[in-house]
């Protein structure tokens, strides 16, 4: 494709020219606090996405998983999840020390509205509630604060695009690659079979849940 071809949206007054300004009950619904309403949506969620950014503005979106019910809501303005073990490259963690905004997207299985939360992210490594983050007799290491700003509803309408909780318009897994297959090829390792390094991922992920 030709660049010049691409036709880009450089200034918000564009953009708006494409997409007209919402209704004031759309900005209306963040109500920036915890309400019983999110509490319950946090209290079903068993994953969340965060997105974080660096201080020169590269971001970051980290899934991260635990049983519904692990996030601890400790009051109507703040919120804490724990860091459990993963690559230990710690981009998001990196990004909070460097640059605090955060965001958050709480799912529920089988539930096409999602909860957003921005705020300001600290990183603890220790505090009284850290003895209600433990899973599975693993009391984590860190923990991330949230000091929510913004919390609203986003409507079902990704969702409902995508089918996502309908398995019968999930591809077969089998067509798609494993990861040791992707790591393989774009880590260029030579000499051991894909099969083997899904066969150590797999025991790794068993292992170090926690």
């Amino acid at each position: 494709m030709n660049p010049s071809e691409i036709r880009t949206v450089a200034t918000e007054a564009e953009l708006r020219a494409i997409v007209k300004e919402p209704p004031q009950t759309i900005w209306d619904k963040d109500i920036a606090r915890i309400d019983a309403h999110a509490r319950t949506i946090i209290a079903h969620s068993p994953f969340v996405l965060l997105a974080t950014s660096n201080s020169d503005g590269t971001c970051d979106v980290s899934p991260r998983g635990d049983p519904a019910g692990s996030v601890l809501v400790l009051d109507d303005h703040r919120l804490v999840l724990a860091d459990r073990p993963g690559n230990q490259r710690l981009d998001s963690l990196r990004n909070v020390l460097r640059n605090p905004h955060a965001g958050l997207l709480f799912i529920v299985p089988g539930m096409n509205e999602t909860l957003r939360v921005n705020g300001r992210a600290t990183l603890v490594s220790d505090a009284p509630f850290f003895d209600d983050l433990v899973v599975q007799n693993k009391r984590p290491r860190l923990a991330i604060l949230i000091d929510v700003e913004e919390l609203y509803m986003h409507c079902a309408k990704a969702f409902l695009r995508a089918s996502l909780w309908k398995p019968e318009t999930w591809p077969d897994r089998k067509s798609l690659p494993t990861l040791g297959q992707i790591a393989k090829d774009q880590m260029g390792i030579k000499g051991v079979p894909a099969k083997v390094i899904d066969a150590g991922l797999a025991l790794d992920s068993k292992m170090n849940r926690y």
